[in-house]
């Protein structure tokens, strides 16, 4: 994913918790031990009213929660156990299922104690990931794994799973996507192959993207904002509703796609009372088989729980904006996130685009859940490279890549010495991405050393004998389908989480995270990636992804997982003055919430 938003999100929880008392382990371990009780009385038990009273002030009331579809309260008195953000519930056309007690009592917990439990969680790292200490919360972490039993009754009966032969209408589909060109580009692929199915498709996404995604052939809609601004994403927006731009005929989203960042997306979804599909390039469905990707768990039995956690802490930055969205522009009741799990996407249906032979699908993903394959534009077709590259090339050997997308460099200059003294050593020839880095600003150069601009990753690893990166999920794919040993140089958030997998398949070195890559280290790297075993590895996952088709089973795994009954044409419920709904959202989010993000 090309964003880093966690980062900010994280830091703002962890700066709220300043002057409160940080609870020890058994404190917040009875706190929430007792406020996810599975108790299904009609009144708190007294054990709990006694705690909240004695512990954390607040005042426990049989009439607070006789009401699992609406809750509300006339005040907002000092120690009132509902925030004012959260004084309605509802549920979602997508959350067709009955609440958990446990759930509800949780959420009436004032902010102060949710902000008390979320402080004594995490540990958030400079580079945008969440360290969570087991040790030093264990029975915080047991008490939260309760959740896993709501998580499992989520995951059925949301949408009706039919085969993927049955007769599916053509559809007016919306794709909302956040992020970089490489978070954008399998979506094209996507959207070509839905409109070959005869389907109406609209991409929304940054306005910077507008050539891209029009040259494919695929009618573009403007989100706003340039990526390397978190939440200028959005800010123009009547993606779902608005006419086209060109021709002026109405539209009318019947079906959603979307990647989480887009945070809008299933709200509008209910609001329009529409089918939604969540698809992403990183894990985001809890799962014990690895850790989210934007967390830090030494320790595999909190790899579930690390879901949750980032979950939380995301919920928990943007709940405001949210509630005020729902209520303002979309005039649906505020949620609150444990009663609707709303921050979570494992009751929407979901697909990952990546390849099974990397990141198989885990066993506790059911079958709302699809990993289909990486989904690749194939741009390189059509690329037409300087004459004297392509010479450049053909003179030596193979070369090694460097590149590192979007990512800035504090020092590009010392990062491009630690490149060119790599090179020397090892006495290989080398291809530097410029990139948004400035990676390779030379006066002069060596004649084994080509400073590149914007080439197609598809024609150009081909090319390369090794490459190194930092990780994003579209470069990774694009080195493994060319069947390129891989070092990936991570910055933040899930480019950890694919070095990691490529360490693991041994086709690549350990991860060189950037702030400890030196000549040392990436000549290491480079002698590692150049071993004739590690070539064969990565040929034969090349040969593997190759045989794969991630577009097709993408467009079947959003046949396959669309309602029967689906929405007709008709025109918007919302009001005429209301079409641009996620237009106050994302300004909103913009002024909130911006800080660089970037990666490929």
């Amino acid at each position: 994913m090309g964003c880093n938003g966690i980062e900010h999100l994280c830091k703002q929880v962890v700066e709220e918790k300043k002057g409160f008392r940080q609870m020890n382990d058994d404190e917040l371990g009875s706190v929430i031990r007792e406020v996810m009780s599975q108790e299904v009385n009609d009144s708190v038990s007294s054990k709990m009213e006694e705690y909240l009273k004695a512990n954390l002030g607040l005042e426990s009331s049989e009439s607070e929660a006789t009401s699992l579809a609406h809750i509300e309260t006339s005040g907002t008195e000092r120690n009132s156990p509902i925030a004012e953000d959260e004084v309605m519930i509802s549920r979602s056309m997508t959350e067709k299922r009955a609440l958990r007690r446990h759930d509800l009592i949780l959420d009436r917990l004032s902010e102060h104690e949710k902000e008390k439990l979320i402080a004594n969680l995490v540990k958030i790292q400079k580079d945008g990931t969440v360290e969570v200490d087991l040790e030093r919360s264990a029975s915080v972490a047991s008490e939260l794994l309760e959740l896993q039993s709501y998580e499992e009754s989520t995951v059925s009966g949301s949408f009706i799973i039919s085969d993927s032969k049955k007769s599916v209408p053509r559809l007016q589909i919306v794709i909302l996507v956040v992020g970089t060109r490489g978070d954008v580009q399998p979506f094209v692929a996507i959207a070509k192959r839905l409109q070959e199915y005869g389907h109406r498709v609209r991409l929304a996404t940054h306005a910077n993207f507008k050539t891209f995604v029009r040259s494919a052939g695929v009618n573009f809609h403007p989100l706003g904002g340039d990526p390397r601004v978190l939440a200028g994403y959005m800010a123009r927006n009547k993606a779902c509703t608005a006419p086209d731009s060109e021709t002026g005929i109405p539209f009318t989203a019947q079906a959603i796609i979307a990647n989480p960042p887009a945070y809008g997306h299933v709200h509008v979804a209910e609001a329009l009372g529409v089918p939604i599909h969540i698809f992403f390039t990183m894990p985001w469905t809890p799962t014990y088989a690895f850790p989210h990707p934007l967390a830090r768990v030494p320790q595999g039995a909190g790899y579930w729980l690390s879901y949750i956690i980032v979950d939380l802490l995301i919920w928990w930055g943007m709940r405001g904006i949210i509630n005020d969205f729902r209520k303002r522009t979309l005039k649906l009741p505020p949620i609150a996130y444990f009663s609707m799990y709303r921050g979570s996407i494992s009751h929407l249906p979901t697909a990952y685009m990546w390849s099974p032979h990397l990141v198989p699908k885990p066993n506790d993903w059911g079958s709302l859940v699809d990993v289909v394959g990486y989904c690749f534009l194939r741009l390189g077709s059509k690329y037409q490279p300087r004459e004297d590259f392509v010479q450049w090339i053909k003179k030596g050997p193979s070369p090694l890549y460097f590149g590192f997308g979007s990512m800035p460099l504090e020092d590009p200059k010392l990062t491009t010495d630690v490149i060119l003294e790599a090179l020397k050593e090892t006495e290989q020839r080398g291809i530097i991405d410029r990139g948004w880095g400035n990676l390779g600003n030379l006066a002069e150069i060596s004649d084994d050393v080509f400073l590149l601009e914007e080439c197609p990753h598809d024609w150009l690893f081909p090319q390369c004998s090794a490459v190194v990166h930092h990780g994003g999920a579209g470069t990774t794919a694009t080195g493994l389908k060319a069947g390129c040993p891989t070092t990936i140089v991570p910055f933040f958030g899930d480019q950890f989480f694919w070095g990691d997998r490529i360490h693991q398949k041994e086709l690549g070195p350990e991860p060189i995270p950037i702030y400890e890559l030196n000549v040392e280290n990436l000549s290491n790297a480079i002698k590692f990636m150049l071993q004739p075993e590690v070539k064969s590895r990565a040929m034969e996952v090349a040969k593997l992804i190759e045989n794969e088709d991630g577009v097709a089973a993408a467009v079947d795994a959003f046949h396959r997982q669309l309602p029967d009954e689906l929405p007709l044409p008709a025109p918007s419920p919302i009001e005429e003055d209301q079409l641009s709904h996620l237009d106050w959202f994302f300004d909103q989010l913009a002024k909130w919430c911006c800080v660089p993000c970037g990666g490929v």
